[in-house]
């Protein structure tokens, strides 16, 4: 790490410090040469490949800007949408890599926006899967019906019938 005011190359750690949310340290640091000290701030990289071949860094903001589109007009907050949000980061940095496909990031929020609202999670994913039809619809619709009816009780499938 060069210091900032001499750019002498390597420093020494005095003291470091996790970051309220866990996700970066922050760590004091002492030049050898001036004796000056500074801060710096470490989070691990997390960066996507569009479609399109450019790389950038992965951001919550872009995942709740997407899935918001599919839950308007539906009983989602914001908190629920950053919660999401959370849990595709979670999810994604759990598989170890520093590269991730934009299609991966959109396969990692389907199931989470399907436990959370699923009228939301058809419209994203007749989006993100490109439905062409209505069958691709009741496709949809039907797998989540027989996920809905092998979840429930067997006594209460046979009254409900």
């Amino acid at each position: 790490m060069y210091c900032p005011f001499c750019r002498h190359p390597d420093s020494r750690v005095i003291d470091s410090r996790t970051s309220d949310d866990g996700l970066s340290i922050r760590r004091r640091r002492q030049c050898p040469e001036c004796g000056r000290r500074f801060s710096t701030t470490e989070t691990s990289s997390l960066n996507v490949i569009k479609r399109s071949g450019v790389v950038e860094p992965f951001s919550r903001e872009k995942v709740v800007s997407g899935v918001r589109k599919a839950c308007q007009g539906r009983p989602v907050t914001d908190s629920d949408l950053a919660l999401l949000a959370q849990k595709v980061e979670e999810s994604i940095r759990q598989t170890g890599a520093s590269q991730i496909e934009a299609n991966e990031i959109g396969l990692s929020i389907l199931t989470p926006l399907r436990e959370l609202d699923e009228v939301a999670y058809l419209r994203f994913a007749s989006v993100y899967q490109a439905f062409d039809s209505l069958e691709d619809f009741d496709a949809a619709i039907g797998q989540l019906r027989a996920e809905h009816e092998a979840g429930h009780d067997p006594a209460s499938a046979t009254t409900e019938a």
